[in-house]
This record gives C-alpha cells, structure tokens and sequence, in this order.
C-alpha cells in the first residue's frame, strides 16, 4: 500500500486541537450561549380573536358604498392592508372608486371596527405565550398591518403596557403582503430576519415572512386551515397561541 501522508496536526493531536485549527473560534466553542430565535407577532387573528370584527365592519363598510359582498369573500383577504384588500375586492366586482371615495370606504371601515372593540378579546393563550417568551429571554415584538389606533387598545387585550413594542401600518410604506412590516420589526429590537419567527394566522402573513427571510408559523384562529398555512410555507402550524406555548420546543425555544 502506498504510505500515507503524515497529518500537519501529527499522529497523536486531539480532534479538538484539529477543530481549533481548522475552524473559527465562534464555530469550536460549543459552549458559547446561542441565542434564541426572535418572534415577530401579527395581531389581529393571531394574538387576539378580531378577525371577524375586521369582516363586519369591512362588509358594513362596503354595503354603506354600494358593494354588496359575501363575508368569505371578505375573509379571504384579511390580513392585507386596507388599501390592498380594498384593490383586491373592487376588482373581483368591476367596481371603480375614485381615490376619495377609497379614503371614506376605509375610514368608515376603522370607525365601525371601532365600536365593536368591547367585544374582542385575547386569544387563548396569547397572554401566557407572551410571558412566557419574555421570563426566557426571547425577544418579540407586535408587528400588524392595522392602524395604531385600532392596534393600540388591543394591548390592553393582551394584559400588555402601552410601551410594548409594536410597529403598525402607519409606519411602513407598504403593508402585507409585501415584507416592510417583520424588516421593520426586526430591526426596531434588534435582530436578524434570519434569526427570526413570523407568527402569523394568514396566508399573507406567511408570504409576507418568506419574503422577509424569516420562518413563518402558522396558526389556525384566524379562520386559515392547516393546509392553506402549509402551502403558503408555514414551517409549523397550531390551532392557536396556547397549542404554541406548548410545542415551543419545536420552534428551539429552550427554557
């Protein structure tokens, strides 16, 4: 047999002191803390049960300028920004609104949306899902494409204090689907997309993530099935925050 060549680290170095060698330090030290993933929370559907507050109100909102349409057709595009949704159903009827009949169709939408506000609440285990992440360490953060003052008072909801970040529609340029909305929360606490959960109960939400270079996590209280998420690339999928809260382990959440 042909002699092999003698190792450059010699025939008695450790694997370590190869690996040392070999590697970066940050890549060698096992013992190095890592850190956890981040959680970018959508709001509405996801952390609170306001989805068909939303519908109704956008359906009322609707009739009040002569569109008369099915609540499912509404539901499907919750989760958009208004101005969005309000494109994506004028065209499914032909109907053409000027600009300023747009701007009343979605402020008559917030102030019906406004009057229903008693009657929303937190999700099941949406409070204790936040508590939780907050005791380990985990960083989160609210990101919705509703307005701050629809946002604001589902805080309350959420047994959360006024300063609790969030970053809403009124901040970004565009809404979802596109992906301002996580970038913008990502950077506002300070970490990477790619380190990142998107938390979300729609398919835009989950479209929105993958755009973001984010990992996108389904839930199912907002309506969307499992297999709507799925294919819209959720990476895992529960009924709601408190099936979340127990399957945390899956996410690499370690406490």
């Amino acid at each position: 047999m042909p002699a092999q060549s003698p190792s450059p680290y010699g025939r008695h170095a450790s694997v370590a002191a190869f690996a040392a060698t070999a590697y970066p330090a940050e890549v060698t030290d096992m013992t190095e803390a890592r850190k956890p993933p981040a959680f970018l929370f959508d709001l509405d559907g996801t952390l609170v049960d306001s989805v068909y507050q939303h519908v109704v109100a956008w359906r009322e909102a609707l009739k009040r300028s002569g569109i008369d349409l099915s609540v499912w057709r509404i539901h499907r595009r919750i989760g958009m920004s208004g101005g969005l949704l309000v494109q994506a159903l004028l065209s499914e009827t032909g109907v053409d609104l000027r600009p300023e009949e747009v701007e009343v169709l979605q402020s008559r939408h917030a102030e019906l949306y406004a009057e229903q506000l008693h009657s929303i609440d937190a999700l099941p285990g949406a409070s204790e899902l936040l508590a939780h992440l907050t005791e380990a360490g985990v960083p989160w953060i609210i990101a919705t494409s509703g307005r701050s003052r629809g946002a604001q008072p589902m805080l309350a909801k959420l047994g959360l204090a006024e300063g609790t970040p969030m970053v809403t529609r009124d901040e970004v340029r565009w809404a979802k689907p596109d992906p301002d909305l996580f970038l913008a929360a990502a950077e506002r606490i300070g970490v990477d997309p790619a380190n990142a959960m998107v938390v979300g109960d729609s398919s835009w939400d989950i479209l929105a993530a993958r755009r973001a270079g984010a990992l996108g996590v389904g839930l199912q209280s907002g309506g969307y099935g499992r297999d709507e998420l799925e294919r819209a690339g959720a990476f895992r999928v529960y009924e709601d925050p408190a099936g979340m809260l127990r399957h945390l382990h899956e996410l690499g959440v370690r406490t």
